[in-house]
């Protein structure tokens, strides 16, 4: 059923050595394979062991992890920071531990997995509203007396499009919610030199907002982080079951993401790249009569008409040396598949050219919606 539907999905294990043009993963930096990045990983390793050893509260807590979450912090805005195995339970840990039984959750349309997968869990009323909608945000908040707490994504991961921040905290503070933001595809592109969405807005450090972020994108290493005021760091310590309950992330991870930050901070060029690189594939996509959506951060995505299509159209990419992500339903709701592609600072503009060659050529029917322009 799945295979005739065009939804099934398959693991496709990647050589050390890949031969193809990466669009597909997150490295919007390039630092996944940087020889700062990759030395301090595997020295965090020889010192610490390859594993954490246990929970953050009985022996997987480091002076390493304790390094990394005070210069996040730092470099965010933000008063304190916790690092958890993954961007994933960072999200799982911040929902469930900062809402419960009687408190309204209201969530985005098309917020990521891990936050719908966190108001499902936290046992609160969740009230999904329309994409990027504030006075919706507004209508859902006016009608709830209690707790309220409004989750959205800075950055959503399919279409690339930016929250409008500003105006949901504008909104939150109206009606007394705090502000939860995943900023995910935000850190490390945006703001000043790569501080993310949330510091862009002004928020950062706020009181009433909470962020959340993946170690595994920008800073192309792995593990997540919770950002906030002091007290709701020490609140998760006590009552967020994913870091409770979980192995802490590997000091390896720990290392790289360190050295990452510490190299983004050197090289604040990187982040503008990235977002030029992302407006340059735009820019290739539409000129071709391609439907691509306009990134606010690194992150396009071209519809297909079909998950078949899609599949299909994916396939051709990888045998003309191009890996391209490929979302279909239920990542993505019904009759919008499409291919999505993510941008890197290291990308050459003859790269870029290529790229947007093969993705154009190896379009299926119906996926051009306007005039071609090959010149």
């Amino acid at each position: 059923m799945r295979r005739a539907a065009g939804l099934r999905r398959e693991l496709r294990p990647r050589p050390a050595d890949s031969p193809l043009v990466d669009l597909a993963g997150n490295d919007y930096l390039g630092l996944t394979r940087h020889p700062e990045v990759t030395r301090a990983g595997a020295d965090a390793c020889l010192r610490w062991g390859a594993g954490a050893t246990g929970s953050r509260l009985v022996t997987g807590s480091t002076e390493l992890h304790a390094e990394l979450e005070a210069e996040l912090a730092d470099f965010t805005g933000f008063e304190a920071a916790l690092v958890l195995a993954s961007g994933y339970a960072a999200n799982l840990a911040a929902v469930t531990a900062l809402t419960g039984p009687g408190t309204l959750l209201v969530s985005d349309a098309a917020n990521h997995a891990s936050l719908i997968d966190g108001c499902r869990l936290s046992r609160a009323t969740t009230e999904v509203v329309p994409h990027a909608d504030p006075d919706a945000v507004a209508k859902a908040l006016a009608g709830h007396d209690g707790q309220a707490v409004v989750v959205s994504d800075s950055v959503f991961s399919v279409d690339g499009d930016a929250a409008p921040l500003p105006a949901l905290a504008a909104v939150c503070r109206t009606y007394g919610a705090g502000l939860l933001v995943d900023d995910a595809h935000g850190l490390g592109v945006l703001g000043e030199g790569g501080r993310g969405a949330v510091a862009a807005a002004g928020l950062a450090g706020a009181p009433d907002v909470v962020c959340t972020a993946t170690l595994s994108k920008s800073l192309g290493t792995q593990g997540g982080v919770v950002l906030g005021p002091a007290v709701v760091i020490e609140h998760l310590v006590n009552a967020a079951r994913t870091f409770i309950f979980d192995t802490g992330l590997a000091p390896a991870a720990a290392g790289s993401a360190l050295a990452a930050l510490r190299l983004l901070r050197r090289e604040p060029e990187r982040a503008a790249r990235a977002h030029q690189v992302a407006l340059a594939f735009h820019r290739g996509l539409t000129a071709a009569g391609l439907d691509a959506t306009a990134p606010d951060a690194c992150v396009v995505s071209v519809r297909a008409p079909s998950p078949e299509a899609a599949y299909d159209w994916a396939a051709r990419c990888r045998s003309e040396g191009l890996a391209v992500g490929c979302f279909r339903p239920p990542s993505v709701p019904d009759g919008v598949s499409r291919l999505r592609l993510t941008a890197r600072c290291d990308l050459t503009d003859d790269q870029i050219a290529a790229a947007v060659d093969v993705i154009d050529r190896t379009a299926p029917p119906g996926a051009v919606t306007g005039p071609r322009n090959r010149a």
